[in-house]
């Protein structure tokens, strides 16, 4: 007897089966080209959990795809596929470049820190909000412009990193190094200051902003007035008329956000790291983080949770590829893809399955039975 199933296995159980699938056949694949796939998994557990400094690779990798996860997952509650994560996190980059480039030698660096961190939002917000103006007054559809933005943006930093921004006496894309002490603090140096020894690694306070979005995520969505108006715009743009609201208001305010999201994936790449501005910089963590919002079933926790599962995969896997000759960094991009397929495309595969045997578990006594009519009390 099928019973649909309650919201804990749905949104809990039911991405472990998919991950747990998609090691499975990834398995079945390794263990085909001669290699021993518990080892393997061994090995990436260690690289991404383990090793000296891997929690923090792991967390680092992490951080861009809160980010992006969160767009993703705010456009998708008001029925809007942001596939701009990519151009948006480009042009945040930019934003930050523009105002450290521009006022570092006149400010202090902890002011120049705090007025990019803004900036990065703002900028990344306008390139989200240009694609939700067109769907929302000109009938664009969402999807199409957001990828021909990642185009354009992706043409303009070549333009720009390749011109007017390139370092002088250079021929790489990139900017000059902002001036010393503009950039984020990492993690390791911090608490190595305080007397707790940690192992170097790229992770950065841009980590704890991440934090704090899915905070301020989980507030906007499920806590505040605004948020109720963006779920119900996806649920029924009627309804929303009827209550006084407009659509289109709605639309390009949800894509602003979004936009703002993605744009702060470049704190951790940028100010965290690079300290300039270099170019395809965003690594397709954009894209990555349409896979890291689905499997997180666009629920900050979820994505917390997806989120640390790639960056392990990113770091793991640069591990796995360093350890075994034919297990290579494609090898890895597979496993990643496998886990998009059954998270994905087949998210809803094993749903009869799980719902024929939580209704053989629950029995048929806990099922609701619909309310009897007046004629049937009635005889």
């Amino acid at each position: 007897m099928r019973r649909p199933l309650p919201k804990w296995i749905d949104i809990g159980v039911m991405p472990i089966i998919n991950i747990f699938a998609a090691f499975v056949v990834a398995g079945i694949i390794i263990a085909l080209i001669g290699e021993n796939p518990i080892t393997a998994l061994s090995v990436m557990v260690k690289g991404a959990f383990v090793y000296k400094g891997a929690l923090g690779y792991t967390l680092f990798y992490a951080t861009n795809f809160i980010f992006t996860g969160l767009a993703v997952a705010v456009a998708f509650h008001a029925t809007l596929f942001n596939i701009g994560g990519e151009g948006q996190a480009m042009i945040g980059g930019l934003g930050i470049g523009i105002v450290a480039l521009s006022l570092d030698p006149l400010l202090p660096p902890l002011l120049v820190i705090l007025l990019a961190i803004p900036m990065a939002a703002v900028f990344g917000a306008i390139w989200g909000m240009i694609p939700g103006w067109l769907q929302a007054k000109r009938g664009s559809h969402i999807v199409i412009t957001t990828i021909m933005f990642n185009f354009i943006a992706s043409s303009i930093m070549v333009w720009l990193l390749a011109g007017m921004l390139m370092a002088p006496g250079q021929m790489s894309p990139e900017t000059r190094h902002f001036a010393e002490g503009v950039g984020l603090l990492q993690i390791h140096q911090i608490a190595n200051a305080i007397g707790i020894p940690m192992a170097r690694s790229p992770l950065n306070l841009s980590f704890l902003v991440a934090l704090a979005a899915l905070v301020g995520v989980w507030v906007l969505i499920w806590r505040t007035r605004l948020g109720y108006i963006i779920r119900a715009t996806g649920h029924s743009e009627k309804a929303v008329i009827y209550a006084g609201h407009d659509p289109a208001k709605i639309i390009m305010i949800t894509m602003a956000i979004s936009g703002g999201l993605a744009g702060l994936m470049a704190l951790n790449e940028i100010l965290g790291v690079q300290e300039r501005v270099i170019l395809n910089f965003t690594s397709g963590y954009g894209f990555t983080g349409i896979a890291v919002a689905l499997m997180g079933r666009n629920h900050p926790f979820g994505i917390l949770l997806a989120s640390l599962l790639f960056g392990a995969l990113y770091q793991g896997g640069a591990e796995i590829d360093f350890e075994f000759q034919t297990i290579t960094r494609e090898m890895v991009l597979m496993i990643q893809g496998l886990i998009i397929l059954f998270s994905g495309a087949l998210a809803l595969m094993f749903h009869p399955l799980m719902e024929r045997l939580y209704g053989m578990i629950a029995g048929p006594d806990s099922i609701t039975s619909p309310p009897k009519t007046k004629r049937a009390e009635h005889g």
